[in-house]
């Protein structure tokens, strides 16, 4: 089975890639599968015919599928939707409403597309974010949404991306999902008042409700490779089977009544925590290692895992681009070919019970790792203590925030048994916690496909040291594996000397390259200003290690979202004043009351402001003092200028969006022209016109990275050329430097970028 779901992988991943020509690749690979069938049947290698028959069937299935979806998926595609038009889609929610960067996010299937007087009924899958989640909106909820959309990427699922202004509930959920969306809201509702972070941990570990989790939390499960504990997986499913399952047999049940309580119970299960894709991999799994032992085969688990991955592919070809498919089938085969024999290697060196415990997050991190560093360049090195840490109370707070949930009818009983779940949700939030806080606790490494082959080239060395019975094997592994490190290691710092060596040592405005996020340096003389943080403390070391920059006069935190303030840990103790706006929460103060903990002073600023840096001058022109329609958020974002020195005269506009813009310049408080701008919201489309225009800037910075928010929208860089600026993308041309001389402004990328 192994070869064949390779096959229909490829075949998928082929035509979601390529749908305009799935029809074609679809026959092609229909009339491979006949002709492997003619030769099995006249008797030439029947094994090896049917196999290849076998395999190619299923991927033109697959193709077939993308084949008879294209027809709708274009008509969605092919809308007048372009130039921020506002559009009004009816909408069938289909995904679990999840808490994103800028607000909520949900799947959704449309009914049908108003724009202008014509309405169009298509049917099509779409991505909805929306800034605020109206009471009732959870999956099977039927909607009507009214804002601007742009195609999905090729290979996505979701055809469009919609981004809503307005929102409103037409029909809530009913029946079965009604029910589930009032369990899941009740466990968040349940824990409200427990101590945090453990609170917020229980629905997600029981339901995968990540609501109540904070951005910190998040941040550092991540960091500590615990993320995957609060997303329903296939361990989550089989332990809700499991306990059906004896339970049944506790009865004296006959394997077929235990089955089908299990696969019961793996349905009513898969309703409650919602049928989103990811639930459906994992409840597939399930469902097929419930008929091995039904079959009494129970021990076919790569035949098992390859199934399972066929039907998903049959089912949904697009799971072909997912990472998290990919994730979820690299991890279950890693436990199946390689915990075993870890274990036996390790138990030469450690007690067999120690080093079977070791052997299930070590196989999972040397095979997911390879994939994980296409995300993230770093290597977290504490994963498998974390994991091992914190693996034994999962399965306790996943069990009793469960029967918690089930229990609400009965508040008291509900509550406690919430109680009881905090504490090894307490346990798994403090273990992610000091994990991520270690020192070392991830090394950065190299990124994209180089990344992907060393990493890989790294476990398989690790494994052979581990599992090899031959002493010259595990020393020629051994030097590999030095090698490999040495070498992944040393280029990070012989990279920042060639940076370094690299860069005009004039610069006087860096726009660094740390994703999808702002971090922009800017300099007078010895005095260094820092705007925002960046999402991630990895990337902004590195940018400030590029630029031998060891502290700074004044932090900058335009406002607190995760990608301008996720990577604070990295000037803690190196910042003098922070300069901040609105503080909408707790997370927001307890990042301040680190660095003023550290020996920073904590300024806040509105309208008005001003200060000095080095020979210029900066002023604070938004937000208004104690603005009661912009308290917080990327509308309240601090936007600063620096000006009346050799810096190029320069304004930083944080995250704010049109309207707040448009307020911006009614304030009167821009009264001059400006060479820099840092465009609003990393390109969005939420722009006022007319803002630009009256800046005139020479050069515009875009902050962006690789996002799937269609960032720079093509109606903001389309205004840039317009007004004649240059437009500097730091996804493109990684970090992008600013500085003047006698001949005028220079810009300097660090990598190249045509045109």
């Amino acid at each position: 089975m192994l070869p064949v779901a390779l096959v229909a992988w490829a075949g998928a991943g082929a035509a979601i890639v390529f749908p305009e020509h799935a029809t074609a690749l679809a026959v092609a690979l229909w009339v491979v599968a006949v002709l492997a069938l003619a030769i099995a049947a006249r008797g030439s290698r029947p094994t090896t015919a049917a196999l290849i028959a076998v395999a190619f069937a299923v991927a033109g299935g697959a193709a077939s599928h993308v084949a008879l979806a294209q027809p709708a998926r274009e008509a969605v595609a092919d809308l007048p939707i372009t130039g921020g038009r506002s559009a009004t889609f009816e909408v069938d929610v289909v995904g679990k409403v999840e808490r994103s960067a800028t607000g909520f996010r949900f799947d959704a299937i449309t009914r049908s597309v108003t724009i202008g007087p014509d309405t169009t009924p298509v049917s099509a899958p779409v991505l909805v974010r929306v800034q605020e989640r109206p009471a009732g909106l959870d999956l099977g909820a039927r909607a009507v949404v009214t804002g601007t959309a742009f195609r999905a990427d090729a290979g996505d699922r979701k055809v469009l991306v919609v981004e809503a202004s307005t929102i409103e509930l037409t029909h809530p959920p009913t029946g079965l999902l009604a029910v589930a969306a009032a369990l899941r809201t009740g466990l968040v509702a349940a824990v409200d008042g427990l101590p945090d972070p453990g609170a917020g941990l229980v629905p997600g570990l029981a339901v995968g409700d990540t609501s109540a989790v904070s951005e910190d939390l998040d941040q550092q499960m991540k960091a500590s490779s615990l993320s995957h504990l609060t997303a329903v997986s296939g361990a989550n499913c089989a332990l809700v089977v499991g306990i059906a399952f004896g339970i049944a047999a506790l009865c004296g049940a006959r394997r077929g009544i235990r089955v089908t309580a299990g696969l019961a119970t793996l349905v009513a299960f898969i309703v409650l925590v919602s049928p989103e894709p990811s639930v459906v991999r994992a409840g597939a799994m399930a469902a097929i290692a419930m008929l091995g032992v039904l079959l009494g085969r129970i021990g076919a688990g790569m035949s098992i895992l390859s199934a399972s991955a066929c039907v998903l592919l049959l089912l949904d070809p697009w799971l072909a681009a997912s990472l998290g498919f990919a994730l979820s089938a690299v991890a279950t085969g890693s436990l199946l070919l390689f915990a075993g024999p870890l274990a036996d290697g390790m138990s030469r060196w450690m007690p067999a019970p120690l080093a079977l415990a070791l052997s299930v997050p070590l196989a999972a991190q040397l095979a997911c790792g390879p994939l994980l560093v296409l995300i993230e360049p770093t290597v977290p090195l504490v994963g498998v203590l974390a994991n091992l840490l914190a693996g034994p109370a999962a399965p306790a707070a996943t069990v009793l925030g469960l029967l918690a949930c089930l229990a609400l009818p009965f508040p008291v009983l509900a509550q406690g048994l919430a109680a009881i779940a905090w504490l090894p949700a307490a346990w798994i939030a403090g273990t992610a916690d000091v994990s991520a806080r270690l020192p070392g606790a991830s090394i950065g490494w190299l990124e994209g496909m180089p990344g992907l082959i060393a990493l890989a080239a790294t476990g398989a060395a690790i494994g052979i040291v581990v599992v090899a019975r031959r002493h010259r094997l595990r020393r020629w592994a051994g030097w590999a594996l030095v090698a490999i490190v040495v070498v992944v290691l040393g280029a990070g710092p012989f990279r920042t000397l060639i940076d370094r060596t690299r860069a005009p040592d004039a610069w006087a405005i860096v726009a660094c390259d740390v994703g999808q996020g702002d971090a922009v340096l800017v300099r007078s003389g010895d005095a260094i200003m820092l705007i925002d943080t960046g999402p991630d403390p990895a990337p902004l070391s590195a940018c400030l290690d590029r630029f031998a920059i060891d502290r700074v006069d004044i932090l900058v935190f335009t406002h607190f979202d995760i990608d301008h303030r996720g990577g604070a840990e990295a000037l803690v103790g190196r910042a003098d004043v922070v300069l901040h706006g609105p503080v909408p929460d707790a997370e927001a103060a307890a990042t301040l009351a680190r660095f003023t903990g550290a020996g920073a002073r904590a300024l806040g600023v509105s309208a008005g402001q001003s200060g000095v840096l080095g020979e210029c001058r900066w002023r604070a022109l938004w937000p208004k003092p104690r603005d009661p329609v912009y308290s917080a958020g990327n509308d309240a974002s601090v936007v600063i200028d620096v000006t009346g020195c050799r810096v190029p005269d320069a304004i930083f506009l944080g995250d704010l969006s049109a309207q707040s813009q448009r307020s911006l310049m009614a304030s009167r408080a821009i009264d001059r022209t400006y060479s820099v701008v840092k465009v609003a919201h990393h390109g969005s489309a939420d722009q006022d016109h007319s803002l630009y225009e009256e800046l005139d800037a020479a050069v515009a910075l875009v902050t962006v990275g690789e996002n799937t928010y269609g960032h720079p929208r093509e109606e903001i860089l389309e205004l840039l050329r317009e007004e004649k600026a240059i437009i500097a993308r730091t996804d493109t041309s990684g970090d992008v430097m600013l500085w003047r001389d006698s001949a005028g402004i220079r810009l300097w990328r660090s990598r190249e970028q045509g045109g």
